[in-house]
């Protein structure tokens, strides 16, 4: 015991006697060699020489930016996924784009940039089902995988241990031994709390269980700041989900803490449902180990075994098929803020309206000046935030920005009917983009996210109703409330902003 503390002493004064030193490698490699916003560069530099011991392990743990390594390049097949994008992209910079049924000319170069940027292909065969409810989205998910007939892949950021996911394991237990490969793929902070052997339950009866960074030594997640916020399931490529709901009790409404849960899930049946397979399989590739694309059986489109060649061009000039979908993603293993940058887009292009929600609101100063023009320009700027927090520190950040909307002429309400946990951009009655990304920093350059752009008037036009139905049970936050705020909620904000580019 005494050799332990003796070896902690001398370690701790080797830090200090060197910690000049060590200040000034760490600030070179955030000053030159990683990319960051500059607001992030300078508060890493006054947290490593203000508070240069704690500055240093916090950054250490949270604070790497691993974009250039080697992390995330097994997970890239984007040679053979991109062959479809190109014929795509080049199809429609010859053809009219009205051909795509409702989708306008206005947001051709919006379709055009996700197809050059990250292949995302326009697939326009789509039905799409909205649920809002936690009990009514995970009764049709138990129905359709209790349907499955080749394989169910589940993706969640969180999995926890309660009645919930209790009422999925005998489904897909049951599936397994009748022949059905199943696949679960959780986030490693997001599935910490899951006992090891309601895991080992699940792969002693046949089910794969994969964990995106894992923790080591019991618990410690040195990967803290990179998590994998998808959630994503895929039946069969006959039915996919994707949207806010993660696997737990209080996102069904049986958690006191927060009250009733509203978010937004959307179903999809048709060709975005390959555009979600698609996007499993790279995450599990990665953590898993297992290549899901050298077998084409995973990427088939009927039942009767014909599949479907996602490296072709989709057709999207039949006049039966008229509901556009691409399925965009974006991660610190990505060359650009794709989610981010689609939202800028809409912003800018938006003409009558924008609404969004979301449970956090701690944008950079690319989509605050978008919406603050937007609103500005005679906009009408419409922002949902909870009214309580599930993450104090971000609330008070997200309380912060709305101000500087409130001050632009948007118009903000909190949610009121418990906690709002829905993330989603409208624009014009025309298009809209629902998924698992929040209006933040974190979600824009940290998470792995993903999200459906839907160039849809009518599931546009369903969303914005649901949105206005929910404006009923807000409370608008105006600039005499907002100004009414007191000096100590103000520093809470004023310090939360202030440490928020910390990632």
């Amino acid at each position: 015991m005494e050799t332990v503390f003796l070896q902690t002493v001398e370690i701790w004064n080797w830090l200090i006697d060197h910690l000049i030193y060590i200040n000034l490698i760490l600030s070179i490699i955030i000053v030159f060699f990683q990319r960051r916003d500059p607001k992030a560069v300078w508060t890493w530099l006054l947290a490593l020489y203000f508070v240069p011991v704690f500055g240093i392990l916090v950054y250490l743990l949270l604070g790497q930016d691993m974009r250039k390594g080697k992390l995330f390049r097994i997970k890239e097949v984007e040679d053979r996924v991109r062959y479809s994008a190109k014929n795509q992209e080049e199809f429609l910079k010859s053809h009219d784009i009205s051909l795509v049924s409702s989708l306008s000319r206005d947001y051709e170069d919006l379709v055009l940039y996700n197809l050059e940027t990250s292949g995302s292909v326009l697939t326009v065969d789509n039905t799409v089902e909205i649920f809002t409810d936690g009990e009514e989205k995970f009764k049709d998910l138990r129905m359709e995988l209790s349907n499955a007939a080749h394989f169910i892949h589940l993706q969640y950021y969180i999995i926890k241990d309660d009645e919930v996911f209790d009422s999925i394991i005998p489904i897909l237990i049951e599936r397994a031994k009748a022949g059905v490969e199943v696949r679960i793929l959780c986030d490693g902070m997001g599935g910490r709390f899951m006992p090891k052997d309601k895991w080992n339950l699940l792969k002693e009866n046949g089910v794969k269980v994969g964990i995106f960074f894992p923790p080591i030594l019991g618990r410690l997640q040195l990967r803290v700041n990179y998590r994998n916020h998808r959630k994503i399931v895929i039946i069969d490529n006959r039915v996919g989900y994707v949207g806010g709901f993660n696997i737990g009790r209080e996102y069904i409404s049986k958690d006191t803490r927060f009250g009733y849960w509203r978010d937004t899930h959307l179903k999809l049946q048709g060709g975005s449902v390959l555009s979600l397979q698609i996007r499993f399989a790279l995450d599990w590739n990665y953590a898993a180990g297992e290549n899901l694309f050298r077998n084409m059986k995973y990427f088939c489109e009927d039942e009767d075994g014909s599949c479907l060649d996602f490296l072709g061009v989709v057709d999207i000039t039949d006049e039966n098929k008229h509901l556009g979908i691409q399925i965009i993603a974006s991660g610190p293993d990505a060359r650009s803020r794709q989610i981010r940058d689609n939202y800028i887009r809409l912003f800018s292009k938006a003409r009558d309206h924008i609404y969004i929600q979301t449970p956090y609101f701690v944008p950079d100063d690319a989509v605050l000046t978008a919406l603050s023009v937007a609103a500005r320009s005679g906009v009408d700027v419409r922002l949902m935030i909870p009214c309580k927090p599930d993450h104090p520190f971000v609330y008070w950040a997200s309380y912060s920005y709305v101000g500087d909307l409130i001050s632009a002429g948007a118009r903000c309400y909190t949610y009121e009917n418990g906690f709002l946990h829905s993330k989603g951009v409208m624009t014009d009655g025309k298009v809209s983009s629902y998924g698992t990304a929040n209006m933040d920093i974190r979600s824009f350059e940290l998470n792995f996210e993903v999200n459906a752009v839907i160039y849809d008037e009518e599931t546009t036009r369903r969303l914005e109703a649901l949105f206005l139905e929910d404006l009923k049970v807000c409370k608008e936050i105006t600039r005499e409330v907002y100004e009414e705020r007191s000096l100590f909620i103000r520093i809470k904000e004023q310090g939360s902003r202030l440490l928020s580019p910390l990632l």
